[in-house]
C-alpha cells in the first residue's frame, strides 16, 4: 500500500479500532487526558489526535461509539478537522464541567486511564494531570471507578491497520536502500563515527527522520574491540578479517523501521569468512527462524523467546542478554507485548499475547571472538498463518573485498 495517505485517516480508524477494542476488553469508558503536548506528549494522542493540544484536554472514548474532545478553545476547530470525533466541546475557563457533564451522561462502570507498571506507551498520564483528574472526580462515585487502561492500549496500539503497514513498510525499504549504500562505502580503516555521519548525511539529505535518538542511530560495532550495545559510534576502525555490524531505522512519514546488518572484511584471497565466523551465522540465523516460527497469533512473549533463546544456546552460544523481539510502528519499541523471557525487569510485558496484525522487529546476535559482533534484525508482520518478514531478509554475510581500499588511506 502507498504510504501517500491523509495521516487523519489512519487517526479515524484508529478511533473505530478502539471502539471494537473497548466492547472487547468490557470497558465502557477509556479517557486520554492531556495538557502542553508539545513538552509531554502521551503516546496516545498520536493514535487518536495526531496533533498537539495546548490546554488540558480530555479525549473519550465510549464503548457505544462515541468520541468526545473536551479541549481548549482554540484547539477545538483542529480536533473537529479529524472527523474522527463525534462531539467536540471547546472550553475557556475550565474543564471541570463539560467533563463532568460527559462522564456523569455516559455513567461508565468504570473509566480507563493511560497509567502502566509494564507499558511505556500505556503510561501516558503524567502524576500532575492524574491529581487534576483525581480532583475533578473527587467528590462523584466515578473516583473509585478508575482502572488502568494499558490492556485498550497494547491492543490499539499492536493491532495495525493497512494503512500503519503499508506506512512501516515503506521506511523498512527507505532503511535497506540507506544500508546498501553503506555496504557499497565501507572500507578497511573507516572509524564508526565516519559510518555513522555518512548515514546521518544521507538520512538528511532525503528529509528523513531517525528511529531513535540520533546519537545512538545507527549503532555501529567495527571489529572485535568494539564494544556491542547501546553506545555512540566511536573511534574503532573497520579492519581486514573483522566483522562490521549496524543496527539502524529510518523515520518516514511517522512511522520507523528497525534491522541490523552484519558485514565481513575480506583479507587477500578469501571468498567467504572464516568457518568459525560462518557457523555463528548459522546459529543465529536458525535461532532467529526458530522464534519466527514460533511467533504466530495467541503465543505468549516469553514463549516466542524461549523458542530462539533455546536454539541458540544448543548450538553451543551464550544466550543474549537482551529481549528477542519488540512491536515497531509509530516509534521503534511501539506497543505492550514484549518477546522476551521471564526477568523482572519485563515486568507482565512478556505475559502479552501475539495478535494478527502485530508488527515486531526479532533480533538476536553472536559475539564471535577475534572476528566482533555478528547480529541479525529483521522485520516481521503477524498474520493468522504467523509471521512473515516485512524486511528483505539478509541470508548471508555482505562480504566487503579486500581490494576496495588500503586500509593505510
Amino acid at each position: 500500500m502507498s504510504p501517500e495517505i491523509d495521516p487523519m485517516t489512519i487517526v479515524r480508524e484508529k478511533l473505530d479500532q478502539a471502539v471494537e477494542v473497548l466492547k472487547e476488553k468490557d470497558l465502557d469508558l477509556w479517557i486520554t487526558f492531556a495538557r502542553e503536548t508539545s513538552q509531554v506528549k502521551d503516546p496516545c494522542i498520536d493514535l487518536i489526535v495526531g496533533s498537539d493540544v495546548t490546554w488540558q484536554s480530555a479525549f473519550l472514548v465510549s464503548r457505544t461509539g462515541e468520541r468526545i474532545a473536551i479541549v481548549g478553545r482554540f484547539d477545538a476547530e483542529n480536533v473537529e478537522d479529524i472527523g474522527g470525533y463525534t462531539t467536540v466541546i471547546g472550553y475557556d475557563q475550565s474543564i471541570r464541567k463539560p467533563l463532568l457533564e460527559q462522564v456523569a451522561r455516559l455513567n461508565p462502570r468504570h473509566i480507563g486511564l493511560n497509567f502502566s507498571d509494564s507499558d511505556p506507551s500505556a503510561d501516558g498520564l503524567t502524576h500532575g494531570m492524574f491529581r487534576i483528574m483525581a480532583n475533578i472526580l473527587g467528590s462523584t462515585e466515578y473516583a473509585t471507578r478508575l482502572v488502568s487502561a494499558e490492556h485498550v492500549v497494547g491492543a490499539l496500539r499492536g493491532r495495525k491497520t493497512l494503512a500503519e503497514v503499508g506506512y512501516i513498510r515503506a521506511a523498512i525499504g527507505a532503511s535497506e536502500g540507506i544500508l546498501r549504500e553503506v555496504e557499497a562505502l565501507v572500507r578497511p580503516g573507516m572509524m564508526e563515527e565516519e559510518i555513522a555521519q555518512f548515514v546521518h548525511r544521507t538520512v538528511e539529505e532525503r528529509g528523513l527522520g531517525l528511529s531513535w535518538e540520533a546519537d545512538l542511530c545507527p549503532l555501529v560495532v567495527a571489529g572485535p574491540d568494539g564494544p556491542f550495545g547501546h553506545r555512540m559510534p566511536g573511534e574503532f576502525k573497520t579492519h581486514l578479517g573483522a566483522l562490521l555490524q549496524l543496527d539502524f531505522g529510518v523515520k518516514r512519514e511517522g512511522f520507523v523501521a528497525d534491522l541490523q546488518r552484519t558485514m565481513y572484511f575480506c583479507r587477500p584471497g578469501e571468498k567467504k569468512p572464516p568457518a568459525k565466523v560462518q557457523k555463528a551465522w548459522r546459529a543465529a540465523r536458525a535461532a532467529i527462524e526458530a522464534g519466527r516460527a514460533a511467533l504466530k497469533p495467541g503465543a505468549r512473549g516469553w514463549e516466542v523467546d524461549a523458542a530462539a533463546r533455546k536454539t541458540l544456546v544448543e548450538a553451543g552460544y551464550q544466550e543474549y542478554m537482551h529481549a528477542f523481539g519488540h512491536h515497531i510502528g509509530r516509534t521503534a519499541h511501539d506497543g505492550a507485548t514484549v518477546l522476551g523471557p521471564k526477568w523482572e525487569r519485563y515486568g507482565e510485558s512478556v505475559e502479552g499475547v501475539i495478535e494478527t496484525g502485530n508488527v515486531f522487529a526479532i533480533e538476536l546476535g553472536v559475539q564471535v571472538p577475534g572476528y566482533g559482533y555478528l547480529g541479525c534484525e529483521e522485520d516481521v508482520l503477524v498474520t493468522p498463518n504467523g509471521a512473515e518478514y516485512i524486511s528483505e531478509v539478509q541470508e548471508e554475510i555482505w562480504l566487503i573485498p579486500s581490494d576496495r581500499a588500503d586500509e593505510t588511506k
